[in-house]
């Protein structure tokens, strides 16, 4: 960025700390796409990382004055703002999903201790729901969601906000620890 362009975005932040509107409009239009692209690398889904951006924007008009141009250059500051907000609502999806936990927990007991069935597909089942409770909550969620499910690698990447490739690994891990609890 040019030495010029930084003057201007430091110009614009101090009119920002001092209410104007017409500033911040400014300040948008000029670093919207930079700080967008930043929010998307961290964040899977495109509506998402647009949610992210306004709020990143929100907490920029609110800590404008709180800038200092002598400790990081305008956009560095901005950008920093933006990656917070991102991984904010990353691990707010993390909660989400760790209160979902005991939901799918209930559906693995349903699925796994079917009354009807016979007393050792009732045994089998509590014991593969002890090796499932050896899991992580994550792990166990994927697992479940998987196999129990049907969903696809892609679908899990974006519930638990991981690469495809890490979701395969997760999976491929996990059964193999489910095998080894369970006796080979």
């Amino acid at each position: 960025m040019s030495e010029g362009r930084q003057r201007e975005l430091v110009v614009l932040l101090a009119e920002v700390a001092a209410g104007d509107r017409a500033a911040f409009s400014r300040l948008y239009e000029r670093t919207a796409a930079k700080l967008f692209s930043s929010i998307r690398r961290i964040l899977a889904s495109e509506a998402l990382a647009e949610d992210a951006v306004q709020d990143a924007y929100v907490r920029i008009w609110r800590r404008a004055g709180d800038f200092d141009a002598s400790i990081a250059s305008p956009i560095a500051w901005m950008t920093t703002i933006a990656r917070h907000t991102a991984i904010d609502i990353v691990r707010r999806g993390a909660e989400r999903i760790s209160a979902a936990g005991d939901e799918i927990d209930a559906e693995l007991a349903d699925r796994l201790a079917d009354p009807r069935g016979s007393g050792e597909r009732a045994v089998a089942g509590s014991r593969l729901k002890a090796c499932l409770d050896q899991l992580d909550q994550d792990r166990r969620g994927m697992v479940v969601l998987a196999y129990c499910q049907g969903w696809s690698r892609e679908e899990l990447a974006k519930r638990f906000g991981r690469p495809v490739a890490t979701v395969k690994t997760i999976l491929r891990r996990s059964l193999i620890a489910l095998k080894d609890c369970l006796g080979g």
